[in-house]
């Protein structure tokens, strides 16, 4: 380990790896990233791994849809399979309110330009015979939706981020950081290091991270459990999703089905306990929807943290406060998805002091002091 690095990241995850990827990618190699675990052992691995572009936010229907781009090329440009497939989100809606949300959605996702369809319950029967559609109102379908594999995809990133100049330290805790004229003083568990910048991209731990430099981040972690099934045939193309039926759920590359749902009654804290009622009533709840699913054996069951913020959008910039300290984090669930564009556009932040793909200036931290919106389509 180096004196000192031109950026210092804190967070080896998806989103970290991605930011410190394309730093280098725009030749700023002089990169460290520092995880007090491993990498892709916090959200990123245990996540369900899905890429959605269908939002009730402009924003994040953006950042999505810049991620796709970048998932498409993922594979050729880091020589890595991460198992993304474009299967598609079929989401679920139950009430009549939640379907005309939904019918304003897609009217201003197709302004954006995203191809996503209204598919009446007949339709969806046509297309899906085999899942019970007892109460669904509608649903919507984009086909370039999908999903890959979490630990790849990280993995991808580090690896390809490594080969182009940049150092990453697993097991070493940054657990302290003073702010200098002109740069950071990294106190870390495998000694001390300067950063003229630094980049907290630590999930879970955004607001600790951000309280070391006198930034007061307004996240919130929330444990959710999650389960996967053995291996059946490959049949499950899209990620099956409902924000009123409180599920999502995928077949993976092997043929495992990963599903989970949220706990309106969790409180904040980090806490990777499960629990038996969690199994239970995804169990009544899943094989009433999907009765295929009815003879097919639970093999594990995790939990991990959604990094909340107040309106369920990520908080990403550069601090107003703290020159050079830069955040991506309060992804409330959807870092994995979202990684490869906001790590594209941190790096372009810090290298051309503007991004160039997609625009953050409504997703700073300055936001919270106006009126903000609630992103909708959440579990």
């Amino acid at each position: 380990m180096k004196n000192s690095y031109k950026v210092a990241v804190i967070g080896a995850g998806v989103v970290g790896c991605s930011v410190a990827y394309h730093l280098a990618k725009l030749g700023i190699n002089d990169v460290v990233v520092f995880d007090k675990s491993y990498i892709s052992s916090g959200s990123t691995g245990r996540c369900a791994g899905g890429i959605r572009q269908q939002w009730s936010s402009p924003h994040n229907v953006l950042l999505a849809m810049r991620s796709v781009k970048l998932f498409e090329k993922l594979e050729s440009e880091t020589g890595m399979d991460v198992e993304y497939k474009q299967g598609g989100y079929l989401i679920l809606s139950y009430s009549e309110e939640e379907a005309e949300q939904f019918e304003k959605n897609v009217e201003m996702q197709r302004e954006l330009g995203l191809d996503v369809e209204i598919l009446s319950v007949k339709k969806v029967k046509e297309r899906y015979p085999y899942i019970d559609l007892s109460g669904v109102v509608l649903a919507t379908f984009c086909q370039t939706d999908g999903h890959a594999n979490p630990h790849l995809v990280n993995f991808a990133y580090a690896k390809s981020a490594r080969k182009l100049g940049v150092e990453i330290f697993t097991h070493t805790e940054v657990w302290g950081i003073e702010v200098k004229d002109y740069e950071f003083v990294l106190h870390t568990t495998k000694g001390k290091v300067t950063a003229q910048i630094v980049v907290n991209a630590a999930g879970p731990h955004s607001r600790e991270i951000a309280s070391m430099v006198g930034v007061d981040l307004p996240t919130e972690s929330y444990r959710h459990q999650i389960m996967v099934t053995e291996p059946v045939k490959n049949f499950f193309d899209p990620m099956a999703i409902s924000f009123s039926g409180n599920f999502y759920m995928r077949q993976t590359k092997h043929g495992q089905f990963i599903m989970g749902q949220g706990d309106p009654n969790e409180k904040p804290g980090l806490n990777y306990n499960v629990t038996f009622e969690f199994v239970e009533e995804m169990c009544k709840k899943m094989t009433r929807i999907f009765p295929f699913l009815r003879n097919v054996r639970i093999v594990r069951h995790w939990s991990g943290h959604y990094n909340m913020s107040p309106d369920a959008q990520p908080i990403i910039g550069e601090s107003t406060t703290v020159k050079n300290f830069y955040y991506a984090v309060g992804f409330s669930g959807h870092g994995f998805m979202l990684a490869p564009a906001v790590g594209e556009a941190i790096a372009e932040l810090i290298a051309y002091g503007k991004t160039l793909h997609v625009d953050l200036s409504e997703l700073n931290l300055d936001r919270f002091e106006k009126t903000v919106v609630r992103e909708r389509n959440v579990v």
